[in-house]
């Protein structure tokens, strides 16, 4: 027998817009890998951990999962999604 689920927790759904981000940082960087490297060649960790951070939110959110914990469920929200992609832009300008 399955529980209802929790008053508190958002009801979960389709996302189109995080999952978008999801798939878009994951077909560019399969095709574009040195768009996460420096302008020396050598690996751009926080670019990639910035860009890691909202592909993995935008799937996770995307596909409707929202984690119980609340520190996880704002790791991985559509806002974390935005905010990760949104640095990753702004640290590829600055450097």
């Amino acid at each position: 027998m399955t529980t209802p689920p929790d008053s508190k927790t958002p009801s979960p759904g389709l996302q189109v817009a995080s999952l978008a981000v999801g798939l878009g940082i994951m077909i560019v960087g399969t095709l574009y890998p040195p768009m996460m490297t420096r302008s020396t060649g050598g690996a751009d960790h926080l670019m990639a951990t910035l860009l890691f951070w909202s592909m993995s939110a935008g799937f996770i959110r995307g596909l409707g999962f929202v984690p119980r914990n609340t520190a996880l469920r704002w790791i991985f929200s559509g806002w974390a999604c935005g905010a990760a992609l949104v640095s990753a832009i702004g640290w590829r300008l600055a450097t």
